[in-house]
C-alpha cells in the first residue's frame, strides 16, 4: 500500500477484522490544528488517519448484527479464544496476499 498499512485485529470474533493506517500522521494535513479523520465515527482516541474494517457474517446473532461492533459484550474483546494467535496465520496471510494483489 502506498499511503500507509494494514494489520490484522487483535481479536478476530468476526474473522477478517483489521485496521488500516497511514504511515505518516502528519501526512496530508494542511491545518496544523488537524488532528485526525476516523473513518469510523467511534473510537476518536488514536491521533492519525484509520479505519477499522469489520466483516460482518450470516451466522452472527440476530440481535447484534445490526448493532455497531463496539456495543457486543465485553468478554468479545477480552476472551482469550478471541485473540489475535497462530491460528489465524493462513486468515492474516490470506489478507496480506489480497492487499498486495490490488495494489500492483
Amino acid at each position: 500500500m502506498t499511503a500507509g498499512f494494514a494489520v490484522i485485529g487483535d481479536v478476530q470474533f468476526l474473522p477478517g477484522y483489521s485496521v488500516l493506517l497511514t504511515d505518516d500522521p502528519a501526512a496530508e494535513r494542511l491545518d496544523p490544528a488537524f488532528r485526525r479523520v476516523n473513518l469510523e465515527v467511534l473510537g476518536n482516541t488514536d491521533g492519525f488517519l484509520h479505519a477499522h474494517v469489520w466483516p460482518r457474517f450470516e451466522w452472527e446473532p440476530a440481535d447484534l448484527v445490526g448493532r455497531p461492533v463496539w456495543l457486543r459484550p465485553c468478554d468479545s474483546w477480552t476472551d482469550e479464544w478471541f485473540a489475535l494467535g497462530p491460528q489465524h496465520d493462513v486468515l492474516r496471510q490470506a489478507i496480506g496476499g489480497e492487499l498486495d494483489r490490488l495494489s500492483r
